[in-house]
Order: C-alpha cells, then structure tokens, then sequence
C-alpha cells in the first residue's frame, strides 16, 4: 500500500497541550520568631487544551492580546521549553520525545525568527557568522559553500552579499529583521515560527516585512506559524487563524470568517479595536454631536425628545 501523499499530511500537530509554571509562594510573616515554613508552590497556569495542525505550505496566525500565552506556546512549538502536558509532532515526531541529538538534527526543519530584532543577533558577530550558525549547529564546516549559501539569502530578503561582513549595528531594525529571516532560511526548513516579526519595528517597515515573508512562503513553499497581536497582519498572511485569550483557544476559523462573523465578544473585541479607515470621519461625526448636544446644567424637560425623567 502506497504512504499518503505529503500535501494530505499534517506537518505540525499540538494536541492537548497544556503548561503551567511553579512560582514560589510569598512567605507569610511568622507571629513568633525562630520558626521556619517549608517552601511552598504555587502553579501558574499559562496554556490549557491547545490543539491545532498546520499542513505543508498553510500558514496560520494566531492573535491574542499580551498574556494570552502566544510566545509560550511558540517557544514549545520550537523545543525550548517543555509542555506540562501534551504534545507536539513535526512530520510525525514528538519534539519533546526526542534525544539532543535528534533534536539538533531535526531543528533544519523548523527554523523561528524572534521579536527583536536588536537583541536576536549577536552584536560581537559580523553578519556571516551570524546568518551561518544554523549550518553550524548542523555540523557544517565548509566555509566557502556556507557564504555562498549566506550571499544568496541576503540577496534574497533584499539585502547585499557585501553585508556579510558588517555587523548588526549598521543596520536599521528592518534590515536587521530581514537578516533574522534570511538566517531561518538557511537550512531550508519546512516551517518557520514568526514570534512578533513586525512589534519591534517602525510602522512604515512593517508591511514591508510581511510580504516579505509572503513572497519567501510562496517561493519556497514554507509553512509559517505566525503569532501576533495584530489582526491586521494576520489577515494578510494567513488562510488559518486561532484566538486566544488567557491560555486558551476561543475561537476558530479563516481570517474572512473571523473579520466578518465573529462569534466571541473577545474576538469582536479585538477586530473593533483595529484602526480602520474612515476613523477621521467618524470622529469628526462624534465631534459635531458633541457640539449640537445641549449644555450639561440644561434641565431634561428642555431638551427635544426628553420626557422629563432623568435616567439613573
């Protein structure tokens, strides 16, 4: 019987994943002295029951405000720190299950690129050495073939291969997140994990790196798990999106359905906090009401349409 074909194939799996933090107790203050209380814990639950796949070359986005859990759940998508509970498969394997050493190996697959942009690269590192270091975790020590690998990257995510040999310093926070892209990009990974790509940067940078990463998921054929708190971003890069709110998924759908025919309050929340055009005229309505409605001392039975009574 012949294996399913790759496309019918989840490449990612999470199922019921949950984390929770141990944080130490404050102490009480002792009503006698010379005693001692044993060290307590307490847990601090982060994520509960997240389940979601993500096929080859789909893209999903998942939205929620800070402290929803989104950067936890990408720093265990990306095996740096372990689930309470559950699991999370790439192309069949539990990341979690793994040795370090099949776990080095398998990182060529799935590659993240982080918020900021000024602390994720090495200021003491010219820029070879920096897009490279993916190569090097794998074992790769042929230097000639890594710059050439490390030129048609740069040149890739619109920069020059001279930039090799400069250091991050040089650059504006958009190139340095171009860098940062180009470095997940060098082991050629099946998915990549944007944590915030674009919070770091000035607004007039941001759209520019977005489709950027549009351009790079369609020609290479990338999975992408975008994570961020801007809907705005998420409806233009993703087919797939999940909201979360305190841990948890609440919400379910495309992008379109989401916008159009959300079923949450949270989720209606989030789109109506969105800046949308026509907010100057809407403002500009609101001040004119402001400015026809009577003074506040006028009494209620002067003012058209009022009955008298005072609503309280």
């Amino acid at each position: 019987m012949s294996a399913p074909s790759t496309s019918r194939c989840n490449l990612l799996e999470v199922r019921d994943l949950s984390h929770h933090y141990h944080q130490p107790r404050r102490w009480p203050a002792l009503p006698w002295p010379g005693r001692r209380l044993a060290r307590q814990t307490e847990q601090g639950l982060v994520l509960e029951h997240i389940s979601f796949s993500l096929q080859p070359g789909q893209s999903l986005g998942i939205v929620g405000e800070s402290g929803a859990g989104k950067s936890t759940l990408a720093r265990i998508v990306m095996a740096l720190e372990r689930p309470s509970r559950g699991s999370v498969r790439l192309l069949g394997r539990d990341l979690h299950q793994m040795s370090p050493e099949q776990l080095r190996l398998a990182r060529a697959d799935f590659q993240m690129v982080f918020q900021d942009p000024y602390s994720s690269l090495n200021p003491r590192q010219r820029i070879e050495r920096i897009v490279t270091e993916p190569l090097r975790a794998l074992g790769e020590r042929e230097l000639l073939p890594m710059r050439r690998r490390a030129e048609q990257m740069l040149e890739q995510v619109g920069l020059h291969s001279r930039d090799l040999d400069k250091y991050p310093h040089e650059f504006s926070g958009g190139q340095r997140q171009r860098i940062a892209i180009a470095r997940a990009l060098m082991t050629r990974p099946r998915l990549i994990v944007a944590d915030e790509p674009v919070s770091a940067l000035d607004v007039s940078i941001q759209a520019q790196v977005l489709d950027l990463l549009l351009e790079l998921k369609k020609t290479y054929g990338i999975s992408l798990l975008l994570i961020s708190h801007d809907m705005a971003a998420i409806h233009h890069l993703c087919e797939d999106m999940l909201v979360m709110h305190q841990g948890r998924i609440i919400e379910r759908g495309s992008p379109a359905q989401l916008f159009h025919a959300p079923q949450q309050p949270y989720t209606q929340a989030l789109i109506a906090a969105m800046p949308q055009l026509g907010q100057g005229r809407r403002r500009e309505r609101l001040a004119q009401r402001e400015a026809s409605a009577p003074p506040p001392d006028t009494p209620p039975s002067t003012v058209p349409g009022s009955d008298g009574d005072v609503p309280r």
